[in-house]
This record gives structure tokens, sequence and C-alpha cells, in this order.
């Protein structure tokens, strides 16, 4: 009797799961979600939150595969309690000011201020204005969700990842293998003991802060740039523990775009999915043929993975944050990247990638 759970893939390839369409959530539907979160009484945690979904994800509370986004609001002398996971988060402030703490470091945040909060990190957030203070909150929870790991804790009473000194232990011969890591054959394969394999290198994550207005000051440079300029004009909010990945964090990039008036990007594709939030002006995604207008205050998922899209501003700047898995997509060697659709796909991270003209039109 064959088992029901193994499935025959043989011959032809198995077929691919169609893309999510794009999907908005407008400014308007946002504000409404605003003021019903300030209206509810306030939870024991202090947490005010709500998710926005996906209506093709059956499986997490996700707006793409593997990323989550979430709403927090806090009215005015409101603070959360105490909260730690091991999912990974970008903040971004969309109304008031406040102060967050991150692992006993403190930072005044307001209006389009982003910070990360690394994982397991103990943190809390609190409302030091008059008006509410409201945050989008992106993390991997929902791909963590998805590899049913997501580990989520309130009031921890254990201290962070970083106070923390496993190597303080007195060393022991005993314990540690006596060959340790050695090359095996002169084709590059290794082999590496289990003292090693459960105590890896540490890399220090930080919480790291981007203000808006010394991110702006930059950004607008860019627009010198001229209509001339095949490229976007962008700033990665880099973390440097992320290395060659280009992150934010390890899962997500985090940039701030800039898009003058009347500008068209060129038809491009990723196998990253994309969520932009556009905090000034309005204009237009064209998605696998199908276009969709948008405006200041709106969130949307613009680019599923692999989808050909571009974007266009209509009459005054656009400011936008956005949102990719690119750095977890590069440490899997998934990152197929096609800047232009008259050149072949590249796997970036491990193959060259592209190049604008910035040197030209700059000049």
């Amino acid at each position: 009797m064959t088992n029901k759970n193994i499935l025959d893939g043989s011959g032809p390839l198995l077929p691919q799961s169609a893309l999510w369409e794009p999907f908005i959530f407008t400014k308007e539907e946002i504000d409404a979600e605003i003021e019903r979160l300030a209206a509810i009484p306030k939870p024991a945690n202090g947490r005010r939150r709500s998710y926005f979904v996906h209506p093709a994800n059956l499986r997490s509370v996700g707006l793409a595969p593997g990323i989550q986004v979430s709403l927090d609001v806090l009215l005015p002398g409101e603070e959360t309690a105490t909260f730690r996971q091991n999912s990974s988060q970008v903040n971004f402030v969309i109304r008031g000011r406040g102060r967050s703490e991150v692992d006993g470091q403190v930072r005044e945040t307001s209006l389009h201020d982003v910070w990360n909060t690394p994982s397991m990190r103990v943190y809390l957030h609190k409302n030091t204005g008059d008006d509410l203070y409201v945050r989008l909150t992106y993390s991997n929870a929902a791909l963590l969700e998805m590899m049913n790991i997501h580990f989520q804790e309130e009031n921890p009473d254990v201290a962070s990842p970083s106070e923390i000194g496993h190597g303080s232990e007195e060393h022991d011969p005993a314990k540690v293998n006596p060959f340790g890591t050695f090359q095996l054959n002169e084709g590059g394969a290794w082999l590496m003991p289990y003292e090693r394999l459960i105590n890896p290198p540490c890399q220090e994550s930080l919480a790291l802060f981007w203000p808006w207005a010394d991110v702006k000051e930059n950004l607008d440079k860019l627009e010198a740039l001229g209509k001339e300029y095949i490229g976007r004009r962008l700033y990665l909010l880099w973390n440097p523990a992320t290395g060659r990945t280009n992150g934010t964090t390890p899962n997500f990039f985090a940039t701030m775009t800039l898009r003058p008036p009347k500008i068209v990007d060129r038809p491009h594709r990723h196998s990253s999915a994309a969520i932009n939030y556009y905090f000034s002006g309005s204009g237009r995604s064209t998605v696998e043929g199908k276009v969709y207008e948008w405006k200041a205050g709106d969130l949307m998922l613009s680019a599923p993975g692999w989808a050909v899209h571009n974007h266009a501003s209509y009459d005054e700047p656009v400011y936008e944050l956005t949102i990719q898995d690119q750095p977890l997509n590069i440490v899997m060697e998934s990152l197929l990247w096609q800047e232009s659709l008259k050149e072949p796909p590249a796997l970036l991270g491990v193959q060259q990638g592209f190049a604008t003209n910035r040197v030209e039109v700059a000049a």
C-alpha cells in the first residue's frame, strides 16, 4: 500500500504556487484602525496591536510569506510591558513621539525615525508625547511561525544575550575535540567537530537608530541625479553586522527612497518580496501588467517575489520606506535579480550584480 504522504515527483516538475497579488491597505483604513485600537481598554501588557495580513496568507499573520507587519498604538503616558522574541524587527514611527528601550539602551523617537530590534533583546516602548504614538513594526515572525519556531515572552526575567557570558567557563580539555576543524580534501571540503558546531563564532548584533532628519538630509541630495539616472534614489539603512548581505536586520533591508515628480522606474524583478509605506506624495505601481495607484499613508505589498514591476511618481516628490527580505535570500543563495528585462537575471551574492549610470549623470 502506498503511503498517502509520499508524493511522486517523477517526470515533469511540480507546479509552482501562484504569485500573491499586490495588496494595498489605504491611509483611511489604517487611520480607522488606529482610532479603533486607541479606543479599546488598555491590554494588560500594554500592547495595542493589529496585523496586516494578505488575503492569500493561510499559514501566518504575514503581509508577505516571510514578512509580518503590525500596527502598534500607545496613548499618551502609556507604555508596554517588556518583551523579547527570537524574531528581529524594524520599527518605524508614523505618528507622535515616544521612547524605546532596547537592551537597556534608551532612545527618543519621533516621526519617520527607524530603528532595529535584534533577536532576543529585551525591549519596551512608551508614549512621551501628547498625541498617539503609532509605529509600524516589521519582523520575520511570519517566517518563524511557518517553521513553527517563533518564541515570544512577556516580562522576561533573564538577561539579554549580550549580557550572558557563556565563554567564561574554565577550559576543560576533555570537552574539546583534539582534531579540531580541518580540510578533508583538495576540493575544498572540510570537517568540523561537534564542539565547534554548537559554539559558533559570535557576531555582535546592535540595536541601531536612523533619525529621519539625518536620513532625509542625505536622501534629498540624490534628486540632483536628474531624469537621466537609471537607478533608484535610495539609501539602505545598513547594519554592518549583516556584512555582505546588505541588511538592516539579518532578514530584511530597510531603504528610504526619494522619487522626484514624474519619475518612472524601469521594469525589473527579484525573488525577494517588497513592502512599501508611502509617507509623502502619490503615484502608481505596475505589477505583472496591472496598475495600482497609491498615495501618502498607504501600505502596500508592492512586489511579490519574482513579479515584474515598476513604480512612477505623480506631480510631487514621493518618500517611502521599503522593506525587502533580500538579506535572507542572499544567505540562502536564492536572490535572483533582473535589473533590466533585457538582461538575464543574476544570482546576487554569488554572481556579479548590476551597475547604474550614476558616475555619468553625476559628472
